[in-house]
């Protein structure tokens, strides 16, 4: 087995930049929300909510969506756990069964999946919104 002393200066500056690559992708990895969903297929349902995970990573709001066929389930990504409690997002901020119309970007390999951009709750004017790299919401929140 060779040591890090007797790698050389090449062979240390090679060793550090594999290093640095691998701590960097797990980063990449969880950030990749561009990989994930296509910004260029936005959709806007109407919806009511059947579940909401106040999950870590991220969390996901389903929505049942009435169509033609009969009812569609929806997985809806939100920005990470942490930022939406700073924002005052809770368990009990989506309850199953209330009315909400979102939009955002679609999956590029999951129907009936997107990144949540927008959600509006029309009974009580609460809204949430992702701008940028930062979650707001506004109305009564609970």
């Amino acid at each position: 087995m060779v040591s890090f002393d007797q790698l050389g200066l090449a062979g240390r500056g090679l060793a550090l930049a594999a290093a640095l690559l691998l701590l960097t992708l797990p980063l990449q990895a969880h950030h990749s929300i561009g990989a994930l969903y296509d910004s260029t297929r936005r959709a806007t349902l109407d919806g009511t909510v059947a579940d909401f995970q106040l999950i870590n990573p991220h969390p996901f709001l389903f929505i049942d969506v009435s169509t033609e066929r009969g009812a569609e389930r929806w997985k809806l990504e939100m920005d990470n756990r942490s930022e939406l409690a700073a924002v005052g997002v809770t368990a009990s901020t989506f309850t199953p069964g209330e009315r909400v119309v979102v939009s955002g970007s679609r999956s590029r390999t999951q129907a009936q999946s997107m990144y949540l951009l927008r959600l509006d709750r029309p009974a009580d004017g609460f809204w949430y919104e992702q701008v940028g790299q930062s979650p707001k919401i506004g109305g009564p929140a609970r």
